[in-house]
């Protein structure tokens, strides 16, 4: 529609021009100048047809600029839609922790005062070793956690005595590598297998009651406190005292005091008169002489007063 009132208004404009110039041309040779040479009279009328062809181009921009006025603004082109990157997939060395793992050093720090074993689950390495077994096995764990105060009823500095080797089993000793919940120690046999091992340097046995389940292991007798954490995977319980195996802790139990000799029996006091004194040894010979002389001589007077007779 605004292309069709366009070209109306260029006929339009074209028309006038050529109105004009026949307008002139007739005037001109209309009215004829006889004191105008014929040359000039050329001039003239190449200046009047280079005016009117100036105004018609000036009639016919006019027109265009009020086509382009009318006509819509066009919308603004439109940026292209932004490309969003995709994440590469994970590499082998990138695969993101599998959903549901548990850390079990972060479940201890959030429940609180289980300071000493967490120190002792890092120092090992066995706090990699539980994310490991977390992730690959099927059947569980179970954590038996002491806390702070179980290992300050231990003997003064008897950890710092034990070898990197004794730390990591004593660790051990308190992870059983099945999911055990609260009614399923009614069922267990006994003795607990753990990561430490089993026989009968390493006995852990657990008796259920109904109100509460006991743990023996030869050296300790404790019972569970309470549940950190449980799931389908993963329970940790709490205990007050640390489990300890024979195989490290027999040897440095303090050997019994020696017992006390039986006091000996009073004597009687002998009286001092009955007491007889040493008796020197004396020399009988020489009696035992004159005895047999005098007996000989006694018989020879008898003899003699026999014979008077």
């Amino acid at each position: 529609m605004q292309a069709n009132d366009g070209l109306s208004s260029a006929n339009m404009s074209l028309k006038a021009l050529s109105v004009i110039k026949q307008t002139g041309h007739s005037s001109i040779a209309k009215f004829p100048s006889p004191l105008i040479p014929s040359g000039h009279l050329l001039n003239i009328m190449m200046k009047q047809q280079f005016l009117l062809a100036s105004f018609s181009v000036f009639l016919l921009s006019l027109h265009c600029a009020n086509t382009f006025a009318q006509s819509p603004v066009a919308a603004p082109a439109q940026a292209p839609a932004a490309v969003v990157a995709q994440p590469p997939a994970a590499t082998p060395t990138q695969a993101a922790a599998p959903h549901g793992i548990t850390n079990v050093t972060k479940i201890l720090e959030k429940a609180g005062h289980f300071t000493i074993f967490i120190r002792l689950l890092r120092s090992t390495q066995e706090e990699n070793h539980l994310f490991s077994a977390l992730n690959d096995s099927s059947s569980g764990l179970t954590i038996f956690a002491p806390t702070d105060s179980a290992f300050s009823e231990l003997k003064s500095g008897i950890l710092n005595t034990l070898s990197d080797g004794d730390k990591s089993e004593l660790v051990k000793f308190h992870v059983v590598p099945t999911f055990l919940s609260t009614s399923q120690f009614q069922t267990v046999s006994n003795p607990l297998g753990t990561w430490a091992g089993t026989g009968n340097r390493l006995p852990l046995n657990v008796t259920s009651y109904p109100n509460s389940v006991n743990i023996t292991t030869g050296l300790t007798n404790t019972s569970l406190s309470g549940t950190v954490y449980t799931d389908n995977q993963l329970a940790i319980y709490k205990i007050e005292k640390v489990l300890l195996p024979k195989d490290i802790f027999a040897s440095k139990a303090p050997a019994p005091a020696p017992m006390a000799p039986a006091p000996e029996k009073p004597t009687k006091a002998v009286p001092a008169a009955n007491v007889e004194s040493p008796v020197a040894p004396v020399d009988t010979s020489g009696a035992v002489i004159f005895t047999r002389n005098n007996v000989v001589g006694s018989v020879g007077v008898v003899a003699a007063a026999l014979f008077a007779l």
